[in-house]
């Protein structure tokens, strides 16, 4: 990129296209693999094999079986790497490969990282391990101990391990990314928020390419008896693949995976300088917070419907609406039947209309990279002209009155699109795409 071109791109800022999309979920390695068995109704969600479940009330969920890190990173960074920091540095390669973007030739000044994730701690057995050395003469855990202890008892790398943006150093590093940089902690809401901040950058003159998205263990034993804890998760261990049932009248709750989704966005008129494949615009952002209570979301879906309005109203969508929306469809009681209302106080009568989906009962729920791979799916429906289904939706319960596209996959235009990401923490995150 020649400085007279950036300097330009600086002062006004551009259009945002997508030109990479890095997949890595249950389903399969790359977009093209996930999205044709998202389309064709299949579901990665089976009994756990990773860890023992038995100790939890859900046992099943979307693990990635085959994955190897050696394909991502050298022996070096696995070494102080966890699994999470792993699939991170794996979707951030599958998206570059995918844009064709040579990263050298970019100022790297210029090439922005933001990334979302639910990382709380090292590899959870080094965890046990040092808690199990440093007992006292009762058996008691003791502080005197641990500090008598720390150097020979804990694993040397335990807390560079245990780093929550660890993800972000990795992946700037791999890339010599010096630009404008974050890492967003959270649920579904902090891959959305990312994928925003990146679109920002490059919108404002700030980058001229971004990598963006989230990654995140859902099936790890951390994060499954957390979220069992929380009761948002499916116990019909016994219905498998079936048991993630969004918009149902039978949903009982979430099923949980693991994966990453990342996304490179470029200047629009870098990308077709260089003759990229662009799935789509990214054109408008909006958040909003619901207050009512951690975990539960007010039943209006006010927040939902603030967030959406505020990015249709920054990307100029018209009156009738997006043409599809990739929805939360989390199958908690209260949260899909919030997020019908929030849709519908959006849109008003263009909910009749419109269609919406849900890919979560295929790839289990991402967690951190939900939100993301929403936004993720809306590119590739765009791209496509295909609008993904809903599976598991048998008896669509009338609290929650939209067209969900059960069962099968549908193929129509899609010229635009709204991304959808609520946080347990009462986030709520929009992004609106379109057909370029």
């Amino acid at each position: 990129m020649t400085t007279r071109a950036t300097a330009r791109r600086a002062s006004r800022g551009g259009r945002v296209v997508v030109t990479g999309i890095g997949l890595l979920t249950g389903l399969g390695t790359g977009h093209r693999e996930n999205w044709e068995r998202m389309v064709t109704g299949a579901s990665a969600i089976e009994g756990l094999r990773g860890f023992d479940p038995r100790s939890l009330r859900t046992r099943i969920g979307a693990e990635i079986l085959d994955f190897d890190p050696n394909r991502y990173a050298n022996r070096r960074t696995l070494r102080s790497t966890t699994r999470e920091d792993q699939l991170a540095l794996a979707g951030v390669s599958l998206a570059v490969d995918d844009s064709g973007v040579d990263l050298e030739r970019v100022d790297a000044e210029r090439l922005a990282v933001f990334l979302g994730g639910n990382k709380e701690i090292s590899k959870p057995q080094h965890l046990i391990d040092g808690a199990l050395s440093v007992r006292d003469e009762d058996g008691r855990a003791s502080e005197r101990v641990l500090g008598e202890r720390m150097e020979s008892s804990f694993y040397p790398l335990f807390y560079v391990d245990g780093l929550q943006a660890a993800a972000l150093f990795y992946v700037s590093q791999r890339y010599g990314a010096k630009g404008a940089n974050a890492y967003f902690h959270g649920t579904a809401d902090s891959g959305a928020t990312a994928i925003g901040r990146a679109y920002r950058s490059i919108r404002r003159g700030e980058s001229d390419v971004a990598v963006a998205g989230a990654f995140d263990t859902g099936v790890s034993f951390w994060v499954m008896s957390k979220m069992d804890g929380l009761g948002v998760l499916s116990d019909r261990n016994e219905l498998g693949a079936g048991a993630f049932k969004p918009y149902d009248r039978e949903r009982s709750g979430s099923v949980l995976g693991e994966g990453a989704a990342i996304v490179v966005l470029e200047d629009a008129e870098a990308a077709a300088a260089r003759g990229a494949t662009v799935y789509a615009e990214l054109c408008g952002v909006g958040s909003a917070f619901d207050t009512g209570a951690m975990v539960t979301p007010e039943p209006s879906g006010e927040a939902l419907s603030a967030s959406m309005v505020a990015a249709m109203r920054e990307a100029g969508v018209n009156p009738e609406g997006p043409d599809y929306i990739a929805t939360h469809g989390c199958a908690t009681r209260l949260g899909d039947a919030s997020e019908s209302a929030g849709i519908r106080a959006a849109l008003g009568g263009a909910a009749d209309r419109v269609v919406a989906s849900s890919v979560k009962p295929a790839t289990g729920h991402l967690v951190a990279a939900a939100g993301a791979l929403n936004v993720a799916v809306s590119a590739l429906a765009i791209h496509h002209g295909t609008v993904p289904p809903t599976i598991n939706l048998d008896d669509p319960d009338p609290d929650c009155d939209l067209d969900w596209v059960p069962g099968e996959a549908r193929s129509r235009p899609v010229r635009t699109a709204l991304a959808l990401a609520r946080g347990l923490e009462g986030q709520n995150v929009a992004l609106a795409l379109r057909a370029v």
